[in-house]
């Protein structure tokens, strides 16, 4: 009768311990679709930011680009302005001179 009982008490624990092993299983089936749901998200994002970062870097390019133009533009505006403040500068002297 002992037997009976112990071999009663240790099906139930084994059907417990089954149970519980059970929904260890399904918890970390469910833990690893969630992170993988999860790092697939954390992809998307970082491919998105990718793209940002590589569009930022062309505007970059771009804008230094048309900075170097306008700066070449107004080098130009300078020297020509220089030349015109040379030639009045001559034409006072020769003023001056002439006086």
């Amino acid at each position: 009768m002992v037997y009976e009982v112990v071999d009663e008490r240790t099906k139930e624990i084994l059907e417990v311990i089954k149970n519980i092993e059970k929904r260890q299983e399904e918890d970390f089936r469910y833990l690893n679709q969630k992170i993988d749901t999860q790092i697939g998200q954390v992809r998307n994002e970082m491919g998105q930011l990718r793209q940002e970062i590589g569009q930022l870097r062309q505007e970059m390019t771009q804008m230094r680009e048309e900075f170097k133009t306008e700066i070449h533009r107004l080098d130009e505006k300078i020297d020509r302005m220089n030349q015109r403040i040379d030639t009045v500068i001559q034409m006072l002297s020769e003023i001056m001179r002439s006086k």
